[in-house]
C-alpha cells in the first residue's frame, strides 16, 4: 500500500499571512509603521479580534500615544479580562494611574473579574507618596476578593508599597512577613524597598537571611550601599559577587564617582570587560562634575571612537554636570554634538542646554535656544524664566512670565521660584507680594519654604525688615538658615543692630562653627560706632575656634578650571592677580566709589 506524501499549498492567504506578522506586533515602537499595520488590520477586519486588539493597545502604549489604544479599546464590542488588563497597563506605564484605577472600576461595572494579572498590572502605575493611597485601596480589594495567596499578587504590592513612602516601606514589610511562601522575587522586592527608604542596616540583614540570591539582589544591596556612601563595603561585596554584569560595574563606578574618588573610579572603568553608554555616560560625567573638562573631553573622543551614540538619558546627565560645574566648553561641545543629531528635535535636551547656559552665564545662548525650541513645556518656560532673573534681567523674565500664562501654560511652584527671584533683583516689593499670595488663591499652590525665602529676601532689600522678620517667624515651616542669613544681610544693608542681634542669635542654632555670621554682626556694630559690641562679637568669634571652610569659586579658562579660595594665595598666577586687584580698586576709587568702612577696635 502506498503512501501519499502530503505537500503543504504554495500559497497562503493574505490574512494568515497578516496574522503571522502580528505575532510580535506588541513589540513595535515605530508609530508610523505601526498605523501602516493597523490600516492592514481593519482592512481583513482583525480589528475587534480578541487576539490582535491587545497586541495593538500594547504596541500603541510602546510609542507612548494612549489615545489610539483606547480607540483600539472602544472598537472591541465585548473586551474580556486579558483586554482590560492591557488597557489597565497602558494607562499605567504612560504615568496615567488616575486612568488605570477608573479603567479596573469600570471592568468590574461590566462585569469583569479581575484575575492576578489585573492586579499587577495596576499597581505597576503606582509609585511616590501620592500613591499610597492607592495601593492600600488595591490592597484592600486584593484580601477581598483572596488573590494574596498567589504569591504573583504579594510581590506586586510589596513592589509598589516600597515606592511610596517610608509608611509604604512598612506595609510592605507586613506583607512580605505573611507571605506563607516567598520566591526570590519577593525577596528582592522587600530588598530593593529596603535601599528605597534608606534603611541600609535592615537591607544588609534581609540580604544575610536571604535563602537563594540571583545577579539582581546583589546589584540592589550594591546600589543601597553605594548611595550610602560605603565605598569600602561596597569594593568588599562587589569582590565577592559570584558573577557581575554591567549593571554591577556601573553601580561601583557610580559611587566612586559621586564620591569624589576619580582615581579608582578611572581604575575600574579601564578594567570593564564590556563597557555601554552607561558605563560612558557615568565616567564622563564624574569628570564634568569635577571640573576636569580635559580629561571629560578626552573620554568623549574615546567614546565616539567606539561608535557610540547619545541618547537624550547620557545628553541630560553631562549638560546637568556641565551646568553645576561651569564647564562651558564641554557644555558647547555637547550641544554640536546635539545640532548634528536627532537629539536636537527632544524638549529634554532642549531644556538641559538653556538650564546649562543659565547657570554658565551665557543667558543669551540659552535663550537662543529657547526660541529655537518647538514643542516647550513648563521645564522650558522654567528654566529661561529662572536663568533671566539670576542674571538681573528681570524685566525680560517677568514678561516672559505673562507671555507664558497667555499661550495656556499654567505656573507651578518652580517658576514662582524664577518669578519672586526676579522681583528680588528689581526690588519689585509690591509684585512679589502680589505675586506671592496669588500662588495660592490663584492656582493652588502652596508657598513653601524657597517662597518664603525669596519674598523676605525682597522685603529686606528693600528696607521692610520688621515685615520681613514678622514673614518668617510666622510662616509653617521653621525658617531655615539660608532665611536668616538673608536677614542678616539686610539688617547689615540697613545698619539695623536690634533686629541683626536677633538673627545671629538664630543662625548660630544652625551654624554653631560659624564665626562669620559674628564678623558680619561685628561690621553692623563698627557702622552703628557700638564698639562694645564689636568687642563682644569679635570674643565670641575667637571662642568658637576651628571656622568654617573658606567659600570658594571658580572660572574655566580654555580647558582648564581656575578655582579660588578666600585667603588662598597658591594659585600660580597670585601676583599678577592681585596686582591687577590692586588696579582695579584705584579705578573705583577713581570713579567716586567709596568703600564700607571694615570694623576695627578703637586704638
Amino acid at each position: 500500500m502506498s503512501v501519499l506524501s502530503l505537500r503543504p499549498p504554495q500559497w497562503t492567504s493574505h490574512r494568515r499571512l497578516l496574522e503571522q506578522k502580528l505575532v510580535d506586533l506588541h513589540r513595535c515602537s515605530d508609530y508610523d509603521h505601526l498605523r501602516q499595520i493597523q490600516a492592514q488590520i481593519l482592512k481583513a477586519d482583525l480589528h475587534r479580534d480578541l487576539f490582535v486588539a491587545p497586541k495593538l493597545i500594547s504596541a500603541y502604549s510602546l510609542c507612548r500615544q494612549v489615545l489610539p489604544a483606547v480607540a483600539v479599546f472602544r472598537q472591541v464590542p465585548f473586551p474580556n479580562a486579558h483586554l482590560y488588563n492591557v488597557l489597565i497597563r497602558a494607562f499605567a506605564d504612560n504615568s496615567q494611574p488616575s486612568l488605570a484605577f477608573s479603567t479596573f472600576c469600570q471592568m468590574q461595572k461590566d462585569g469583569i473579574f479581575p484575575d492576578k494579572f489585573t492586579y499587577s498590572c495596576l499597581l505597576r502605575g503606582c509609585s511616590g507618596t501620592s500613591s499610597f493611597s492607592r495601593v492600600l485601596m488595591i490592597h484592600a480589594h486584593v484580601l477581598k476578593f483572596g488573590f494574596l495567596s498567589d504569591i504573583f499578587v504579594p510581590n506586586a504590592l510589596i513592589d509598589s508599597y516600597s515606592k511610596t513612602s517610608a509608611a509604604g516601606f512598612a506595609e510592605a514589610k507586613k506583607v512580605f512577613d505573611g507571605m506563607p511562601e516567598k520566591d526570590v522575587v519577593s525577596w528582592n522586592s522587600i530588598l530593593a524597598g529596603a535601599v528605597r527608604a534608606g534603611e541600609v542596616a535592615e537591607a544588609r540583614q534581609l540580604f544575610d537571611e536571604m535563602p537563594e540570591r540571583d545577579i539582581i539582589s546583589w546589584n540592589t544591596l550594591l546600589d543601597g550601599l553605594a548611595k550610602a556612601g560605603e565605598m569600602e563595603s561596597v569594593f568588599d561585596l562587589f569582590g565577592r559577587m559570584p558573577e557581575r554584569n554591567v549593571v554591577s560595574w556601573s553601580t561601583i563606578l557610580s559611587g566612586y564617582c559621586k564620591s569624589g574618588d576619580l582615581e579608582m573610579a578611572r581604575d575600574l572603568f579601564d578594567k570593564m570587560p564590556v563597557k555601554n553608554l552607561v558605563t560612558w555616560t557615568i565616567i564622563i560625567t564624574g569628570y564634568a562634575e569635577k571640573g576636569q573638562a580635559k580629561e571629560a573631553s578626552r573620554l568623549l573622543d574615546q567614546m565616539e571612537e567606539a561608535s557610540l551614540e547619545f541618547d537624550v538619558a547620557a545628553t541630560v546627565s553631562i549638560l546637568a554636570a556641565c551646568a553645576e560645574s561651569g564647564l562651558l566648553s564641554l557644555g558647547k561641545r555637547i550641544h554640536s554634538y546635539v545640532k548634528r543629531s536627532k537629539l536636537r528635535l527632544s524638549t529634554h535636551v532642549s531644556n538641559a542646554l538653556i538650564d546649562m547656559y543659565s547657570k554658565c552665564g551665557c543667558i543669551d545662548k540659552a535663550w537662543s535656544v529657547f526660541k529655537e525650541l518647538v514643542d516647550r513645556d513648563l521645564v522650558s518656560w522654567n528654566c529661561v524664566i529662572q536663568g533671566l532673573a539670576v542674571h538681573g534681567h528681570g524685566k525680560r523674565a517677568l514678561s516672559l512670565f505673562a507671555r507664558m500664562k497667555m499661550e495656556g501654560i499654567r505656573p507651578n511652584a518652580v517658576t514662582f521660584i524664577g518669578v519672586l527671584c526676579a522681583c528680588t533683583h528689581m526690588g519689585l516689593v509690591e509684585d512679589a507680594r502680589s505675586f506671592f499670595y496669588s500662588m495660592e488663591t490663584d492656582y493652588g499652590i502652596v508657598p513653601q519654604i524657597e517662597h518664603y525665602g525669596c519674598m523676605i529676601d525682597v522685603l529686606g532689600r528693600v528696607g521692610f525688615l520688621h515685615e520681613a522678620f514678622h514673614l518668617a517667624k510666622t510662616m509653617p515651616s521653621e525658617p531655615n538658615a539660608i532665611i536668616w542669613c538673608s536677614l542678616l544681610n539686610a539688617c547689615r544693608l540697613h545698619n539695623n543692630v536690634g533686629l541683626a542681634e536677633e538673627a545671629v542669635n538664630q543662625l548660630v542654632k544652625f551654624e554653631p562653627s560659624d564665626a562669620g555670621n559674628y564678623a558680619i554682626l561685628s561690621n553692623i556694630y563698627a557702622a552703628a560706632k557700638q564698639w562694645e559690641g564689636v568687642a563682644k562679637a569679635r570674643t565670641k568669634m575667637k571662642g568658637i575656634g576651628r571656622p568654617k571652610p573658606a567659600g570658594s569659586s571658580w572660572i574655566e579658562l580654555g580647558d582648564t578650571v581656575h578655582e579660588f579660595t578666600a585667603g588662598d594665595r597658591k594659585h600660580p598666577q597670585t601676583t599678577r592677580i592681585f596686582k591687577m586687584l590692586d588696579k582695579l580698586s584705584h579705578h573705583i576709587v577713581q570713579v567716586g566709589h567709596a568703600p564700607k568702612e571694615m570694623a576695627m577696635l578703637p586704638q
